[in-house]
């Protein structure tokens, strides 16, 4: 029986984006505050996925095998290194969050039968590569507050709360919204970036967080005048929201993800052919 199998590592690394071909003004103008010298530091999360088939001893691995080769591979050569300097490939391409990604595959996959790496730069910022050429995800996570109330305006009260429990009370209730925009791309060769990760932040925050936040959904919203602003449906509306200003940046809008609670989530798919498929996590709304 095929199975996956994950193992978590991390490190402590600097880095910092510059280009020698270019002024100390366009370094500044193209990449911000992360030009400035002599760096900058993280905190480095990194999941590896393998696949295989269980052994008779239930394994698919052996995780201490595992544990080892991340760590001759990987991390002992990163931890506490200045990435720009400690590998070739971080010379000619800069270490990016998802070239980064790119790399550790090309390091492990000889050693290990990875199916995904995932690689945190911090809790709001991720990339995952899965081998495919120079393609790679980038996810921002973000927030916003909002309340909402769940009923359909064709239905009676009493009709809205056998549907939709306590959400369907009159004056609504609120949550912490968690929003995760994943977007995929090529890396590009140089610069290493899927797209600009300030245009990218920027247009979740221009056409999402600022509308949305300290908002009644149902009233402030108009698109949810007349639809009713589940987690499902929120999600969608913004995934229409930043198709088109994702596409500017020159990425692809491939996922949007929105955390209602640590109970209910849905997420909501964009395909090549911009055919919508989606998913949710939600047990009874009434508990929400």
């Amino acid at each position: 029986m095929e199975c996956v199998i994950n193992r978590r590592a991390q490190f402590s690394a600097s880095h910092r984006y510059w280009l020698p071909e270019l002024s100390e003004a366009e370094n500044q103008a193209k990449f911000g505050p992360c030009s400035r010298a002599p760096g900058h530091g993280h905190n480095y999360v990194l999941y590896v996925s393998m696949v295989g088939e269980l052994d008779e001893y239930g394994m698919v691995l052996n995780l201490s095998d595992v544990k080892q080769v991340i760590k001759r591979e990987v991390t002992s050569q990163l931890d506490f290194a200045y990435l720009n300097d400690v590998w070739p490939e971080f010379q000619a391409t800069l270490p990016t969050t998802e070239h980064m990604a790119r790399v550790l595959w090309q390091r492990l996959s000889p050693h290990l039968p990875i199916t995904k790496i995932q690689l945190f730069e911090h809790p709001e910022l991720w990339a995952e590569y899965t081998g495919n050429n120079m393609e790679a995800y980038l996810t921002i996570s973000t927030h916003f507050s909002a309340a909402h109330r769940l009923a359909l305006p064709t239905l009676s009260f009493d009709e809205n709360v056998e549907i939709y429990g306590k959400c369907a009370r009159p004056n609504g209730h609120g949550h912490n919204y968690h929003l995760e925009v994943t977007v995929k791309g090529e890396i590009e060769p140089r610069t290493g970036m899927i797209a600009d990760l300030e245009e990218l932040q920027k247009a979740i925050d221009d056409h999402v967080v600022e509308p949305f936040d300290h908002t009644f959904l149902n009233k402030d919203i108009p698109y949810f005048e007349k639809v009713v602003p589940t987690a499902e449906n929120i999600a969608v509306h913004i995934r229409d929201l930043l198709r088109e200003p994702i596409a500017q940046t020159g990425a692809q809008l491939h996922k949007v993800k929105l955390i209602e609670s640590p109970n209910n989530s849905a997420e909501v798919y964009c395909t090549a052919d911009l055919t919508p498929t989606a998913e949710s996590t939600r047990p009874e709304l009434a508990a929400v």
